[in-house]
């Protein structure tokens, strides 16, 4: 008979494990998930600046979007939000080719705009890259390719392994299965949800974390102010994410 088939014997090996891993002092492995406008950078609107391009040119409109709810959400519920505004039928065809053309214009606003690594990430991940307890990830409302150009831009993309984006899932609250499916697949390891820290600067991301159990974490870098963030009872609250070391402490990361 295969070990494995015995009752409970998987468990008592994955008890022994943790045993061990008390013993040799040997770090249980921890997921970040990290937001990327208002947290890791800010970009100077370069997505709304190509979001109101794509509206010009659709549209023959100069809008400012300030009545579309933007920060924290996904950018396939923005897409359709703007849809529904200009009522036009908010099908797959239409948001995935609203999406192309904003995308397209991404690059040439990033340029424009201007924008910066926010206080103390780039110090950081640095630093959080090579420990081989910590795995750096992305869980954010960019479409994949929009997230690629963003961190590009700003040198920061390849500190992340994977990421759960707005292509799988418009609600954000859903994001949290796929990145630590993602993250499953690719270590090899079944993240428990209290191993798992979601970071982000708004309500969406605290939200979003805590929909599957995951610690929040919540930077008063972006839009909403520390007042408002410590309202939604985020588990650690941090004005920036600069002074490395003490980040690195509070969080046992």
């Amino acid at each position: 008979m295969h070990l494995s088939w015995i009752p409970g014997f998987q468990i008592l090996i994955c008890e022994h494990l943790r045993n061990l891993r008390k013993i040799f002092s040997v770090p249980a492995k921890r997921l970040l998930l990290f937001d990327i406008d208002g947290t890791l950078v800010n970009t100077g609107g370069a997505g709304v600046e190509s979001l109101k391009a794509t509206v010009r040119n659709r549209f023959r409109a100069g809008d400012d979007l300030r009545d579309i709810e933007i920060a924290g959400k996904t950018d396939r519920a923005i897409i359709r939000d703007i849809l529904h505004k200009y009522r036009v039928d908010p099908t797959e065809e239409n948001i995935t080719s609203f999406a192309r053309e904003y995308i397209d214009g991404l690059p040439l606003c990033l340029s424009r705009t201007r924008g910066r690594v926010l206080p103390g990430i780039q110090q950081l991940l640095e630093r959080l890259k090579p420990q081989p307890h910590i795995v750096l990830a992305l869980l954010t409302g960019n479409w994949q390719q929009g997230a690629r150009l963003k961190l590009q831009h700003y040198g920061l993309w390849d500190f992340f392994e994977f990421g759960a984006f707005a292509d799988d899932h418009q609600d954000r609250n859903e994001l949290g299965a796929f990145a630590r499916k993602r993250a499953q697949l690719k270590h090899g390891h079944d993240f428990d949800a209290a191993d798992i820290d979601v970071i982000g600067d708004t309500n969406h991301d605290i939200a979003c974390g805590k929909a599957f159990g995951a610690r929040t974490i919540a930077v008063a870098t972006g839009s909403w102010s520390r007042e408002q963030l410590q309202g939604c009872a985020p588990d650690f609250l941090f004005d920036d994410l600069s002074g490395t070391d003490n980040v690195i402490e509070r969080l046992g990361w």
